[in-house]
């Protein structure tokens, strides 16, 4: 469950890499050096606290696969602090490791509540089931309806009051992490994506 929204303050270059410093504030205890945060999905370890935020690196991996490189001082960003054992767990299990930076092809408007459309990579449609979980800069959502090559989520009001999803638009660039359990199950069966689609059609069939 996002916790915060932070605000880029600076995105520069770094080794190979990059350094992300982001303004936030967080309840309770303060940020640690080595602690992770997920930003918009993506996890992240604290290199640097300040007063009111942090700084991390950003590998070339974590340029390439997700959107953060494309952020600039203003970005609003999703975040955060990984959850502990025994906390309450609101939504799904995120594990801030982004399957693929995609776009948002649709926004639509339902009387308070907005309807999310995004591209999904062919290489994850195997893993995305029709009220089954994914993750969108980080928010655990559930997948409304589900066609060739797109997804679509429902966004309730807390959410779009919550989190940075009521300022996407067509063609903006989303960080998407598929179910971390479809990623086992698809493992299991072999990357056979004839089964995993069965399986997924019955466990639409039961949830419904």
């Amino acid at each position: 469950m996002i916790e915060a929204v932070g605000e880029v303050r600076r995105l520069g270059a770094h080794g190979g890499g990059a350094a992300l410093e982001l303004a936030c504030r967080f309840a309770g205890e303060p940020l640690a050096t080595g602690e992770s945060v997920a930003v918009s999905g993506a996890c992240l370890t604290v290199r640097q606290t300040a007063a009111a935020g942090f700084t991390a690196d950003l590998s070339p991996e974590t340029l390439a696969r997700t959107t953060l490189g494309r952020l600039r001082p203003g970005s609003r960003v999703n975040l955060e602090r990984s959850l502990r054992l025994g906390d309450r767990l609101g939504g799904h299990l995120v594990l801030g490791h982004v399957d693929a930076a995609t776009a948002v092809l649709a926004v639509r408007e339902q009387q308070g509540f907005r309807s999310l459309r995004v591209e999904v990579p062919q290489q994850l449609a195997a893993e995305v089931a029709e009220k089954g979980s994914i993750a969108i800069d980080g928010v655990s959502l559930t997948v409304a309806a589900l066609g060739e090559g797109w997804l679509e989520v429902a966004l309730i009001p807390a959410t779009l009051a919550a989190t940075t999803l009521a300022a996407l638009r067509a063609g903006d660039r989303i960080n998407l992490e598929t179910d971390v359990l479809a990623k086992y199950v698809r493992r299991a069966l072999g990357r056979s994506e004839g089964a995993l689609a069965a399986l997924w059609e019955s466990f639409g069939r039961a949830e419904g």
